[in-house]
């Protein structure tokens, strides 16, 4: 392995730990404050920063001309349905297993780039598939009883992230990676901001918007920070040693949750649902080494 990989493995991994600690500070908010709204602060201070960012170095011409408004609308709405289903099931349940059950999120990918972007579907996606389903029914076993539906929650940030990700491939190279990521940032805040407002006025208690205490605010801040700062590391780990090299490093994110979860909030990891956790991360190990083989990366013995 050569230094820059090690050095992308390393900037990878430390990115998607970060993403955790955010996550962790979410948990800790545990109903302070309504997700929708949560969900929505934190992408309007990305939007903010983002846009700020586009406009210094590229102007105001991405904006006035923004690709496929159609599909920066469906990107926004996908990674909305992910943040708000994702902030509302750490409450819910342990973090480390709903951060399991989000690693789905490549077998609803590929189904769903089947269907919308023509791409095969082959045998290995089906088993791996099959075996992640698998996973997901150990890891729900203790929570479903617990917290019924709500243990859900994990697999619809899943399904959001899917259709970010197959929206992604369809507007690839329409415009900067700093574009895009604004793109997403201010089309998830308008779709967030709407479904804030609805859910207020939707008579159910838990989205009921009331103006926050200090302190959620400012945690909500550090969260948009944490993220950016590890998207941040994450590029930079792309950037080092590849999109194919690093992805595994997302795995990273369920051992910091583990020590988080245990550290913070006195969470034990359950070993049957780590043994589902276990198996929907081999088959997401499996879809990934099938896409190296099938873009002819060679992959060390």
């Amino acid at each position: 392995m050569q230094q820059s990989d090690r050095a992308g493995l390393l900037f990878a991994l430390a990115g998607f730990c970060t993403l955790t600690v955010g996550d962790s500070i979410v948990k800790g908010i545990d109903g302070a404050w309504a997700p929708t709204a949560i969900a929505a602060w934190r992408y309007a201070l990305g939007a903010i920063g983002l846009t700020a960012l586009l406009v210094m170095k590229q102007g105001l011409q991405p904006l006035r001309e923004i690709p496929q408004p159609g599909m920066q609308w469906l990107r926004g709405f996908g990674v909305g349905l992910a943040t708000i289903c994702f902030f509302a099931s750490v409450w819910l349940m342990p973090l480390t297993e709903a951060i399991a059950l989000v690693f789905t999120q490549p077998m609803f990918t590929a189904i769903l780039a089947a269907i919308f972007l023509g791409e095969k579907l082959p045998w290995q996606t089906v088993a791996a598939t099959l075996v992640a389903f698998v996973g997901v029914l150990i890891v729900l076993r203790p929570n479903f009883a617990t917290i019924g539906l709500g243990a859900l929650l994990p697999l619809g940030a899943a399904f959001g992230m899917a259709i970010l990700v197959t929206a992604n491939r369809a507007v690839a190279g329409r415009g900067s990676a700093l574009a895009m990521q604004s793109y997403v940032a201010i089309f998830a805040t308008v779709i967030l901001l709407a479904a804030m407002i609805a859910g207020h006025f939707s008579g159910f208690a838990g989205l009921r918007v009331e103006w926050p205490a200090w302190h959620v605010a400012a945690r909500m801040a550090i969260v948009a920070v944490t993220a950016s700062v590890a998207h941040w590391l994450i590029y930079l780990g792309t950037e080092r040693a590849g999109a194919a090299t690093v992805a595994p490093m997302t795995y990273g994110q369920l051992i910091a949750a583990s020590l988080i979860g245990y550290a913070f909030f006195d969470e034990v990891p359950d070993l049957t649902a780590m043994l589902g956790a276990a198996l929907i991360i081999a088959s997401g190990l499996w879809l990934w080494y099938q896409g190296r083989n099938r873009r002819g990366t060679k992959v060390p013995a």
